[in-house]
């Protein structure tokens, strides 16, 4: 029954042919951690995925978690930013755009523009006051929120790909809400990619990619979950009952509701806390405040 359900997660994919992919999980404090690398063009046409790094962070309900436990996960995801990062850049980046997609009218769709609200950015400071931005450490980081297509008229990747020739970023972090397979997965994982990311791919609004072949300098894809489609629930409903095989006629029904999505009713609490997550993320790889 997975192979109809949507989904971005690369942890959520069917795996059982390995070939050309390297999977391994580590487990940090309780954060399950689980790398998923597609290595050729052949392996990432097998399961739908461009060729690349997918670090995928099971942080658990944060918007519940102590001072503490919010800080160690914020921290765990900075160090694989760090590191993917590094591998994109082979240094730490002296500029960092961060792009915020998604609807900010949907609560759902806020993470990426709540998230570039709550960042500090510092490349005006750097062109205005070069002493106080040496002061403050960090990269030179810029951010935007570009809407989506129906508000502006234009594809987020025209927007960003615009500022990024005018900016010149030595590196894009695309932030965006995700889908999910699995309702235990709704809002307690964060994804990680060296792919860069297509806008609305998981609820099937394919806009126009935002990688390092359309903009011309590497992106990490942030995604956070936050949407199953309404089919899931009923697929997790025949699991727990025992039934793995439903009626073709169910499949059927259940495959033309697929514009219906669902998310937990706490989601304005859950966009809020994983936005700032994700600012203490992005300030503790990049920022110096």
């Amino acid at each position: 029954m997975n192979n109809t359900r949507r989904t971005d997660l690369a942890a959520e994919l069917d795996l059982t042919d390995k070939s050309n992919i390297d999977e391994r999980t580590e487990t940090h404090n309780g954060i399950t951690v689980t790398t998923v690398e597609v290595l050729t063009d052949s392996a990432a046409e097998r399961i739908g995925k461009p060729k690349g790094k997918y670090i995928t962070l099971d942080i658990g309900k944060i918007w519940l978690a102590s001072d503490n436990d919010f800080e160690y996960a914020a921290s765990l995801i900075s160090d694989k930013l760090t590191m993917l990062s590094d591998e994109l850049c082979g240094k730490k980046p002296e500029s960092v755009l961060v792009a915020g997609l998604g609807n900010r009218r949907i609560t759902a769709d806020a993470l990426g523009d709540e998230t570039v609200g709550l960042i500090t950015v510092t490349r005006h400071i750097k062109n205005v006051n070069h002493h106080l931005f040496s002061m403050l450490g960090g990269c030179e980081i810029s951010a935007v929120a570009p809407g989506v297509l129906g508000q502006t008229g234009v594809e987020a990747a025209e927007i960003v790909y615009g500022i990024c020739q005018q900016t010149k970023p030595a590196l894009v972090i695309a932030i965006d809400a995700l889908c999910a397979r699995s309702t235990d997965r709704l809002a307690t994982t964060v994804q990680l990619g060296s792919t860069g990311i297509t806008p609305g791919s998981g609820i099937g609004n394919h806009r126009r990619a935002i990688n390092r072949e359309t903009l011309g300098v590497p992106v990490i894809a942030f995604g956070v979950p936050t949407v199953v489609e309404s089919a899931t629930l009923v697929f997790d409903a025949l699991e727990e009952a025992g039934i793995d095989n439903p009626d073709e006629r169910l499949l059927e029904v259940l495959k033309n509701r697929r514009g219906f999505f669902v998310t937990p009713k706490e989601t304005d609490t859950i966009v809020r806390e994983l936005s700032r997550l994700t600012a203490k993320a992005l300030t503790l790889t990049f920022g110096g405040l």
